[in-house]
């Protein structure tokens, strides 16, 4: 692969960049203050709906969708990946530019399996950025790192489906526009176990559908995105509510992740490059015992170590983005799980090796990285544990062997 950004990222990036360094960073510590302060911190506040104009008019908005009949920019995977990157670095940054998870995925599952009516109803008004979505797969009485351990059912009823059961752990769906969820549940238990499941758009307004209360991560809430635990109680819809028909939920599920993961990684890249920028900040800024911090405790190393970490980590993520623009995702499922596996843990590490630098301060909310390091370990479960990736590595490594 060519490891050049091409003259559309080149172009794209110097915006983003100019974007976030005069419009986003300045106002991002008092958002977090005044959110924080809010009688109803979830809520939107005025100034993201003025930003979110604000990039949309600067045509810095659904970078993330290749697909520029839907209002993409049409960018590869390859080509968008520095931009997740940059946005990384920012907690509000994704929204503003309209690309947030899990919005994204929930866009992409609607381009590639939607209908034209469901696109009309759903995506149209996500792509313009009125309303907010999530997902729900994860269960809380089930191992859900093993997909078909799944209880909940989505069973097809005539001209109807009918969903039950307990999702939790659906990020998204605290925010006040969040309109509809996508429910993954078993509909047919005597299928292949691959063709059990199906995927399902709910309104949240449906009867039946109920947040049972929001999950806090770390201590933390995540408003006004939040992941919530969310119980779906004879919630009746029609079947055309049904994602490209019964049994097609694991299909659309891989489908869904492999840009998706792409799109994780390289924003923890981000927040691990804006973690090591803090800590030399840090380093060079305070002394002890006479010297500056940097030079106590073998912490040249460390940050050494970290810069080398973050690009390896990014070389690992641009060349397995390369390798699912050429080869999709049958031919880089081995690499898309690699990664979802290895940057995780170097963001954490990087963040943790900040908060030292930091000593006391590194925990508390005067610094981002407490955020940051709460962040970063969510999404080492997040799509998959550590443990789910590393054996499809094996198995795919160990299959040459066979």
């Amino acid at each position: 692969m060519d490891f050049a950004h091409s003259a559309r990222t080149v172009d794209y990036l110097a915006r983003v960049t100019d974007f976030m360094r005069t419009e986003i960073d300045p106002i991002e510590p008092e958002y977090h203050r005044a959110l924080a302060a809010a009688d109803d911190p979830w809520t939107v506040l005025p100034v993201i709906t003025d930003l979110k104009k604000k990039a949309r008019d600067a045509g810095l908005w659904n970078l993330f969708l290749p697909d520029v009949e839907y209002g993409g920019a049409g960018l590869s995977n390859v080509e968008y990946a520095p931009l997740a990157e940059r946005m990384g670095r920012s907690f509000i940054a994704p929204e503003i530019f309209n690309c947030n998870a899990p919005d994204t995925g929930n866009s992409e599952v609607l381009v590639k399996y939607g209908t034209d009516a469901q696109r009309d109803k759903w995506l149209k008004p996500l792509l313009d950025g009125e309303i907010r979505s999530a997902f729900c797969m994860t269960e809380p009485e089930v191992a859900s790192s093993d997909a078909t351990n799944m209880a909940a059912t989505a069973t097809m009823d005539g001209d109807h489906v009918v969903l039950n059961g307990r999702k939790w752990f659906s990020t998204g769906i605290g925010h006040p526009n969040c309109a509809f969820t996508i429910f993954m549940g078993v509909t047919d238990p005597s299928a292949h176990k691959y063709q059990q499941h199906s995927m399902v758009l709910v309104p949240l307004d449906s009867p039946g559908v109920k947040v049972e209360r929001m999950l806090p991560v770390f201590g933390r809430h995540d408003e006004p995105y939040g992941h919530g635990e969310v119980s779906f109680t004879d919630v009746r819809l029609p079947a055309d509510a049904v994602l490209a028909g019964p049994g097609r939920g694991f299909e659309i599920a891989q489908g869904r992740l492999g840009p998706g993961r792409i799109h994780h990684c390289m924003r923890l890249i981000g927040l691990a490059e804006n973690a090591l920028e803090l800590a030399c900040q840090r380093a060079t800024a305070r002394t002890a015992f006479g010297k500056p911090l940097a030079n106590l405790g073998g912490n040249r190393e460390r940050i050494a170590k970290a810069r080398i970490a973050i690009d390896q980590a990014r070389l690992f993520v641009l060349s397995t983005a390369w390798k699912l623009d050429t080869q999709g995702l049958a031919g880089a499922r081995s690499e898309v799980s690699a990664i979802k596996a290895a940057v995780p843990p170097m963001a954490l590490d990087v963040i943790d090796m900040a908060i030292q630098l930091h000593g006391g301060a590194g925990m508390t909310d005067d610094f981002p990285l407490a955020a940051a390091y709460a962040g970063a370990r969510a999404l080492r479960l997040a799509d998959g544990p550590d443990e789910v990736h590393l054996g499809l590595v094996a198995r795919a490594e160990l299959g040459r062997y066979a």
